[in-house]
């Protein structure tokens, strides 16, 4: 074989090779960075894996908020008014996380049933909800 056609089939090889690995590099970076959206009804349902990383949403059930007083764990519920989840979280709430507010958790749903949030995201103001839980609240309704 001619040695400039080697060198080409080289190249094309090797680009080749470098264009499935770029490929495939991308699509495992965004397939591990998506964050899928459940309800607690969803979340009950679902087959989920314990390493997957989710957010799950709903109403903070009036009454759950128990707070550890040596530290920054705290453990409440989340509902979607037919089922109910438990979450704990280890961290600075935010200022408008309250009792009956909406509320956006991530983190990974545990083998007994429980909710370890890594994040929680609390509404704006009286009329703001997260569009995932409006929708889905408008759906069960």
């Amino acid at each position: 074989m001619n040695p400039i056609r080697k060198q080409r089939l080289f190249a094309l090889i090797a680009i080749l090779i470098g264009s499935l690995l770029a490929t495939w590099l991308i699509t495992s970076a965004l397939s591990e960075n998506m964050n899928l959206f459940y309800s607690p009804t969803e979340i009950k349902v679902a087959n989920l894996d314990d390493e997957m990383l989710v957010r799950a949403g709903g109403m903070v059930k009036e009454g759950s908020i128990i707070r550890d007083t040596g530290s920054l764990n705290v453990t409440f519920t989340v509902t979607d008014y037919q089922n109910e989840l438990i979450i704990k979280y280890e961290g600075i709430l935010p200022d408008l996380f309250d009792e009956n507010a909406g509320v956006v958790v991530r983190g990974n749903l545990n083998t007994d049933g429980t909710f370890t949030a890594i994040e929680v995201l609390a509404k704006h103001d009286e009329n703001y909800m997260p569009p995932e839980v409006a929708e889905m609240l408008i759906e069960e309704k």
